[in-house]
C-alpha cells in the first residue's frame, strides 16, 4: 500500500483527568487537554520536535 511509513503515534488518556499523553514515533512525548492540539503537535514534524523542548514536550529518557 503506497503512502505507509510505518510510523507509530500513540495517544493515551490519563484516567481521572482531562489530560492526553502522546508519544510520537520519534520518541518525543507531549501532554495536552485538547485533542486537536495533541494531533497538531504529533503531525508537526519537524516543527515542534526540535531539540528545544517546550513545556509538555519531553524526549523519551530525558527524565523531565
Amino acid at each position: 500500500m503506497s503512502g505507509r511509513t510505518g510510523e507509530v503515534y500513540r495517544i493515551d488518556w490519563l484516567p481521572g483527568t482531562d489530560v492526553l499523553h502522546g508519544t510520537c514515533h520519534c520518541g518525543a512525548e507531549h501532554t495536552a487537554e485538547d485533542p486537536v492540539t495533541m494531533w497538531e503537535w504529533m503531525l508537526a514534524h519537524p516543527q515542534g520536535h526540535s531539540q528545544r523542548h517546550p513545556q509538555g514536550h519531553h524526549p523519551r529518557g530525558s527524565g523531565s
